[in-house]
């Protein structure tokens, strides 16, 4: 592995682990609720991870975009060579309802195109990671597994948000079932779909409602890595990052 990407991996590695450690001393004590404009919801846990997060990704010198913070305009990051893309607390509805599938997201994008992920979650202390041409892992109880893990399946397994219902997601899993007999419909919270796809456990990801290039840009890089792809359902292309409207389109991982 590049001697940078080992070192870059090393910061997020800290990062991710002391974030999620922040994390976890709200999941069982109360704590602020916020909405943001958009109704979703922020608490004390978010921006404590924040916090964190920053204090170690700009030891990198790399700009950082984060769903926290105010990120300036696209003519200000838009010839960036290098940017952080992360979201402190992927899946606050999951935390908030006391959850385990809620998570960490650390992406490195180089020419709109992430070449890093880190996906670390709180909850079972499990920390994946994907560097662009250099193989997806797990790591926990400090032990590295390679991707994918889980062998051949007799089910299709789909995955589903639990926070976010969809009509036409229903419609398309409707017409999935004629082509896929074996179909069983998995619900899981925020981007440890991702980690699901990438450990071998599931099999598609679909998702027409909105989501942002924090919530995926992480998750693309690891199933990438494994062989799957993260695809535009507009452009038909796998999806890019660092564009100016920052709200993903629909898209579809398998």
């Amino acid at each position: 592995m590049k001697k940078k990407y080992t070192h870059w991996l090393e910061i997020v590695f800290r990062a991710t682990q002391e974030a999620g450690e922040a994390i976890m001393l709200f999941y069982n004590i109360d704590y602020e609720i916020k909405h943001k404009e958009d109704t979703s919801p922020v608490t004390s846990a978010d921006l404590a991870s924040n916090v964190v997060l920053k204090k170690y990704l700009e030891q990198t010198n790399i700009p950082v975009l984060s769903e926290e913070e105010d990120f300036g305009t696209y003519q200000q990051r838009k010839d960036l060579p290098l940017l952080w893309i992360i979201d402190p607390l992927d899946g606050t509805k999951e935390f908030i309802g006391k959850h385990q599938d809620f998570a960490i997201n650390v992406a490195l994008i180089e020419n709109n195109r992430p070449i890093l992920g880190v996906i670390y979650i709180p909850y079972t202390k499990q920390l994946f990671y994907a560097v662009k041409n250099e193989g997806a892992f797990l790591v926990e109880n400090n032990k590295q597994y390679e991707l994918p893990i889980t062998q051949k399946r007799r089910n299709y397994i789909f995955l589903k948000s639990r926070s976010h219902p969809s009509e036409k997601l229903e419609e398309y899993i409707k017409e999935l079932k004629e082509t896929q007999p074996n179909l069983e419909v998995k619900i899981v919270g925020s981007s440890v779909k991702f980690c699901e796809i990438a450990l071998g456990n599931a099999d598609e990801y679909t998702r027409f409602n909105p989501t942002m290039e924090w919530d995926t840009a992480a998750g693309q890089i690891l199933v990438e890595e494994v062989g799957k792809s993260l695809i535009d359902l507009k452009t038909k292309q796998p999806m890019v990052y660092n564009r100016e409207n920052l709200k993903n389109g629909s898209f579809s991982v398998k």
